[in-house]
This record gives structure tokens, C-alpha cells and sequence, in this order.
């Protein structure tokens, strides 16, 4: 009985050897770096195709993948978080050598990545760093910090506090404003905030803004999802509840353009951009083509750019590296934290737009086409 017992083990770890080997199933392409791009399959995840901005990420990437000879499976999830988890592991399962992953929640994939993990898939979160799990390799974003710095700086700006230079302006104040903040379940939001706030602590500190909501915190700020809909009735709130006595909002930080617009149409509603009644000065986020108009048209005072084909050309050359089975060069390896390992990353450098900075840096350098702006829509 024993000596069947280790016979069969012994054949079941031959079975298990003889698999291990064959360089079969779901992201074993073992030697990566002696296939053929062709032979090659890049998992990309993408939350939503409800922003632009996404849209236009996922093709970019699939675009430069596609155009290196790489098989791409782009999915989109619909801000569903069961969706993008399914999605993910169908491509594991089909047997993709690469994940890029931009999450919707951070902290939603553990299971995924794991499996991932198990069929040597490497994992690149993009632009929202994926939490709580070792196995994230590698994170390609922008410097998050200073795009809330970015936004702060702009709402100095466009109140009259501060000139681009950053030196002092001729504004004194007090200026009422109101603070926004992106999704809690987006790690970059806590950046956002936090480079924000740091810049505009001095001016609350001074008396010369004032949040006159009291609502400074994140989590009062915060926005599920990064909705359109919920940053216009949080506005819609703020303003039955805080200026029913006829004072008015001066300032709005808000963190993303779609937010933004959400905002503006409170403010519009209410009376803001006629008369007397100036409209605040409202910042943003991703250069997204209706906001770039409202800029145009002195609606929306600014929008930080990150240009989204740097961002793909940056994951393609991470997923590339992986795939030669090299490690993707980093330029930072101490910052993004998420919670069980620092990942390395590479992060790129961000712009503010204002509207006189439309035509030099979106329209000439092909991001945008001047009858984009002008029309405020895409072309299809």
C-alpha cells in the first residue's frame, strides 16, 4: 500500500513537472522575450467610457501596442466594479502576458491579481495605483501631488491672490470658495486633495479664503465615482445651505473636468455668469474638449493637462520590458505605497491651461484641433 501511494505522488508530480514545462495555459508564455510580438496578448482595463478621457487612454494604448504588432484585448468596465473583476479574468484565462489595469476601486482586485500573480501575468496599474496586494509590479501615472498643487495654484491665480510667476497678487480677499474631491476609492484623490490643501492652508490660515460650508474634509468633499451629476447637487446643496443670505462663492477647487461642468451648471442655474452675479473662478483636471471650450469661452477658469499619449506610450514601454523579461525603468521608488508594497513607478510631468495656453499647448501639439475647441466636442 505505501509503495503505491509514493508511486502514484511520484506520478503526479510528474504530471505536475510535464505542465509546468509545456509552456501551456493562461499567461505562461514562459520565455516571453523568444515570441513574436504576434504571439503576444496585452490585457488592457479600463473603468469607464463614460469620460472621454478614458476613451481616449484606452485607444491610445491599444493604438501603440496594436502598432508594434502586439495582440491587445481592451475591455471596459462601465464603472462597475463585478465587471471589471469578470473582465479580468477572462483575460487571464484567455491567456494574456500582460495586464495594464486602470481600477475603479483600488482596492477591489486583490483576487484578480493574485490569480494573475499565480499564472505569472505582470500587472501594470495605470494612472490609479491598485491597493492592498503585492502583486502590482509596476505603476505609470503623473506626479498626483503636484496636480493638486497645480489646481490650488490656478484658483490663487484666478482670484487675484497669486500671478503665474508666483509671486504675490494684487487681490487681498477674503474670497468665499468651496472644496471638491475625486472618488475615495481612487488613490490618486488623496494625492489631489493633500497637494491642494498644502498650498491653500496659508490662505485659509490668513482668514483670506474662507470654505464658508465648513465642509474642508476629504470625505465631505469627496465625489463618488466622479460624477457629473453628484458634483452638480452637491453644489446645488452647498448653495441652498451656505449663501441663502446673499453672499456669494468667489472660488470652487474642483479636481476633474467633468466635475467642473457639473459645478458650472449648479452655479448657471442659480444665477452665476449674468448680471452682477460673477462666476467663480473653477479649476480642473484632463484637458477634457467641453471644458477646454468653457476655458475658451471665460466659463471655466483652468484645467491641468496630462497628456494621455505620453501615459500610454510610458505603459507600452513597461508592458514591452516585461515582456523581453527586463524591469521597466522607474523614476520613482519611494513614494506610492499601496499599503503592502512601495511600487515602482514612472510619473510624468502635468501642465496648467489656462485660456491663453489653449492654442500652444493643446492645439499645436495635436492633442486638440481648433474646431474641437471651438465646438466643444471631440470628432468621432
Amino acid at each position: 500500500m505505501g509503495r503505491r501511494l509514493v508511486a502514484a505522488l511520484g506520478g503526479v508530480a510528474l504530471a505536475l513537472s510535464l505542465v509546468a514545462c509545456s509552456g501551456e495555459g493562461a499567461g505562461s508564455g514562459g520565455d516571453t522575450a523568444e515570441k513574436k510580438p504576434g504571439d503576444l496578448t496585452i490585457g488592457v482595463s479600463m473603468p469607464t467610457q463614460t469620460s472621454e478621457r478614458w476613451i481616449a487612454d484606452g485607444n491610445a494604448v491599444k493604438e501603440k501596442l496594436t502598432a508594434k504588432g502586439y495582440q491587445v484585448d481592451l475591455q471596459y468596465a462601465g464603472d462597475d466594479i463585478p465587471t471589471q473583476a469578470q473582465q479580468i479574468d477572462q483575460m487571464i484565462t484567455r491567456g494574456a502576458d500582460v495586464l495594464v489595469v486602470a481600477a475603479i476601486d483600488g482596492t477591489a482586485l486583490s483576487g484578480q491579481l493574485q490569480a494573475a500573480a499565480e499564472a505569472k501575468i505582470p500587472v501594470i496599474s495605470y494612472d490609479r495605483l491598485i491597493l492592498n496586494t503585492p502583486n502590482v509590479d509596476f505603476y505609470v501615472s503623473f506626479d498626483n501631488y503636484k496636480v493638486g498643487v497645480a489646481q490650488a495654484t490656478a484658483l490663487l491665480v484666478g482670484l487675484g491672490l497669486q500671478t503665474k510667476d508666483g509671486a504675490k497678487g494684487a487681490a487681498t480677499g477674503p474670497f468665499n470658495i468651496e472644496l471638491f474631491a475625486g472618488s475615495l476609492d481612487d488613490n490618486n484623490t488623496q494625492y489631489f486633495f493633500k497637494g491642494a490643501m498644502d498650498t491653500l492652508k496659508p490662505f485659509l490660515d490668513a482668514g483670506t479664503l474662507k470654505v464658508k460650508s465648513g465642509q474642508t474634509r476629504i470625505e465631505q468633499a469627496a465625489i463618488l465615482r466622479w460624477q457629473q451629476e453628484t458634483a452638480q447637487k452637491r453644489m446645488e446643496d452647498l448653495l441652498t445651505s451656505a449663501y441663502n443670505d446673499g453672499s456669494t462663492v468667489q472660488g470652487v477647487l474642483s479636481p476633474y473636468d467633468g466635475l467642473s461642468r457639473g459645478i458650472i451648471t449648479a452655479l448657471q442655474n442659480a444665477g452665476y455668469g449674468t448680471g452682477s452675479k460673477k462666476m467663480p473662478v473653477v479649476t480642473g483636471q484632463d484637458a477634457e474638449v467641453a471644458s477646454v471650450k468653457l476655458i475658451n469661452d471665460g466659463v471655466q477658469g483652468s484645467t491641468v493637462f496630462k497628456d494621455t499619449r505620453l501615459l500610454a506610450e510610458q505603459a507600452v514601454r513597461a508592458a514591452e520590458a516585461f515582456l523581453q523579461e527586463k524591469t521597466p525603468e522607474a523614476n520613482d521608488t519611494t513614494t506610492y505605497d499601496n499599503k503592502v508594497k512601495v511600487v515602482p513607478s514612472y510619473l510624468l510631468p502635468i501642465e496648467t491651461v489656462y485660456k491663453e495656453d489653449i492654442t500652444k499647448v493643446l492645439v499645436d501639439s495635436g492633442y486638440l484641433t481648433a474646431e474641437e475647441v471651438a465646438a466643444g466636442q471631440a470628432k468621432k
